[in-house]
């Protein structure tokens, strides 16, 4: 009897793992056919536009001077602005949880600015702002640093554009962030930067990574805002790697312009990688915890 009472209680349990939920296959199917469109079909055609060029083809495309400077530019200053974000990102991030003060909220909220505003206008404002005879640029004309139309004002726009990830990644963590184990620190006798380096930045690591990887990967592939400050100018090698696919695309050339794209498609692919291993491993050493 005791046998039999097992094995009807295993088969019900089975039953219940087995179970299907009403609707699955309905969303099931309308998820893969939205992702089908939106993501797999777009990024099957990069791949087979760029397949009409020979390897040798796509290797002198890349090695040319005008992409090679272009993608140096593209990832050199994308990965300055990451760097910039990830460190003024921790402290806006910090000085929002730790701190009250009037004006709070609207300061959070304008920190979605980024998100939602064109990066077209966002361009056309820091330029302005950052030209010769611009508020900010005519006082730093004058100190001899010319930003608009260099690497410097390139820079600035994706600091701009990628702020508000760092700051999102890290914002949650610090709110959830029990303070027992600061005042157990401080109770030790550790002092407040000992206690941020070895106590508090650890947890903030995994989603500083994140945060830097998101903007690292924004900045990249960033066309509207920099498109105007950047100057696009060869000779100075201000050109962005966005800019010259759409020079590409403008000559008719999509064999060339697809190959470039695949090429920034799979830094991002690799970018979004490491950051969710990142998150992974983050997640284990928490179960752990």
């Amino acid at each position: 009897m005791a046998a039999e009472e097992n094995g009807k209680k295993d088969k019900l349990n089975n039953a219940k793992k087995t179970r299907v939920i009403p609707g699955y296959h309905l969303t099931l199917g309308i998820v893969i056919a939205m992702l089908s469109l939106i993501v797999l079909i777009p990024l099957a055609s990069v791949l087979v536009s760029s397949l009409k060029l020979s390897p040798g083809e796509f290797w002198h495309l890349l090695l040319k001077k005008n992409v090679l400077n272009a993608f140096k530019t593209s990832i050199g200053c994308s990965f300055i602005a990451a760097i910039v974000n990830t460190v003024f990102g921790l402290i806006i991030a910090w000085t929002l949880v730790k701190y009250d003060f009037p004006g709070k909220k609207i300061l959070d909220g304008f920190i979605e600015l980024p998100f939602c505003l064109p990066t077209a206008v966002a361009g056309i404002t820091l330029s302005r702002l950052y030209s010769e005879d611009g508020f900010l640029g005519k006082t730093l004309a004058a100190l001899g640093i010319d930003v608009a139309y260099t690497k410097i004002g390139l820079t600035i726009a994706l600091v701009f554009v990628g702020i508000p990830f760092v700051i999102r990644a890290v914002q949650p963590i610090l709110e959830k962030m029990d303070n027992q184990y600061e005042e157990a620190a401080y109770m030790l006798g550790a002092t407040p930067r000992r206690t941020f380096f070895k106590v508090i930045l650890p947890e903030l690591r995994p989603a500083l990574l994140t945060g830097f990887g998101l903007a690292f990967a924004r900045g990249i592939g960033e066309y509207g805002s920099v498109i105007y400050i950047s100057g696009n100018s060869a000779k100075e090698q201000t050109q962005v790697i966005s800019y010259v696919i759409m020079q590409k695309l403008s000559y008719i050339d999509y064999a060339s312009a697809t190959a470039i794209a695949l090429v920034m498609l799979v830094i991002s692919f690799v970018l979004l990688f490491a950051i969710n291993i990142v998150q992974l491993k983050q997640s284990r050493r928490t179960n752990l915890l």
